[in-house]
């Protein structure tokens, strides 16, 4: 228990932890501020999947920039991931939108980005803030930290998954709970609280594995936190 606190606690003295605590906490201002239900909080956290997707595959990508055997399997890889991940988040999305009971005249992938982005008020205002907060994290710990240079586009390929699976048990559970009960408001509020706490816990495991790349070596102290 106590050393969890202290991976947290060191987590912490990162600002871009606390910056990415923020932005796990602006669809409570949401809620509050702007009237958001489940629906579009369900869709805000499908459409983070999305994002994860797009940036794994930019993960694997940059492997192949820096080794030539990496570019190679990335020739497999790609593709397998596009294919896969992608009807992942497809099958994910119709059966949230159905569940949200939005009008559906249309099954196209586009058109899931569509019911998403117009799911509520300002909603891709808040889906932006994810994909910036992305795309600091690609820029500064897997380009300016040097990761890309040891990574395996196979091992990118699989990273997503363990949280993508819990995002889809919570948002399903929260979903169902929010949709089906007398008080949608405690549903809301448990999608948001599992999605919170959640957060914590990546934010933790990318402390762990900081350190753990610091004990082997694999990154230059300058690069720290």
């Amino acid at each position: 228990m106590f050393s969890k606190l202290a991976v947290l606690r060191r987590a912490y003295q990162a600002p871009l932890a606390w910056v990415s605590l923020a932005v796990d906490l602006l669809p409570l201002l949401a809620v509050f501020a702007f009237g958001w239900g489940a629906a579009p909080l369900v869709a805000l956290y499908w459409l983070e999947n999305v994002i994860i997707g797009a940036f794994t595959l930019a993960r694997m990508l940059a492997t192949g920039f820096y080794r030539v055997q990496m570019f190679a399997v990335c020739l497999f890889a790609v593709p397998f991931f596009l294919a896969h991940y992608g009807l992942f988040c497809y099958g994910h999305g119709l059966f949230l939108r159905e569940l949200a009971q939005a009008d559906a005249s249309e099954y196209t992938s586009a058109s899931l980005i569509e019911w998403a982005l117009g799911a509520g008020a300002f909603l891709p205002l808040f889906a932006g803030a994810i994909l910036a907060l992305n795309a600091v994290y690609f820029a500064v710990d897997y380009i300016g930290r040097g990761e890309a240079r040891m990574a395996n586009p196979l091992i990118e390929m699989f990273r997503p998954y363990d949280r993508i699976l819990i995002l889809h048990f919570a948002l399903i559970l929260g979903a169902l709970f929010a949709f089906g009960s007398d008080d949608p408001l405690l549903g809301v509020f448990l999608l948001l609280a599992i999605r919170i706490v959640y957060g914590l816990f990546l934010t933790a495991r990318r402390r762990i594995q900081r350190d753990t790349q610091l004990a082997e070596g694999a990154v230059p102290e300058a690069a720290t936190p």
